[in-house]
């Protein structure tokens, strides 16, 4: 069965995120002021053929451990749903 995998990476909190403050200070020079924790990550989506959505997520797991996200510097949010 085909799934439709999405995945959202994002830098762990705590961690400097260099894009997410020049977006934040480029925002107050455009006098969008009050926006402030501005973090930048990205979104990956993915057709994945697996047996069951269980095995569907434990691909896309490996799949994010392994390549989508660095472990050490990034968090990441799954969703898997069946086609």
């Amino acid at each position: 069965m085909k799934y439709q995998v999405r995945v959202r990476v994002m830098p762990r909190g705590g961690l400097l995120d260099p894009q997410g403050q020049a977006v934040e200070h480029a925002l107050g020079a455009l006098g969008f002021a009050g926006a402030d924790e501005v973090r930048i990550g990205r979104a990956i989506e993915l057709a994945l053929d697996a047996g069951s959505s269980d095995e569907a997520e434990k691909l896309a797991r490996a799949m994010c451990d392994r390549l989508l996200a660095n472990p050490v510097t990034e968090d990441y949010e799954l969703a898997v749903e069946g086609r």
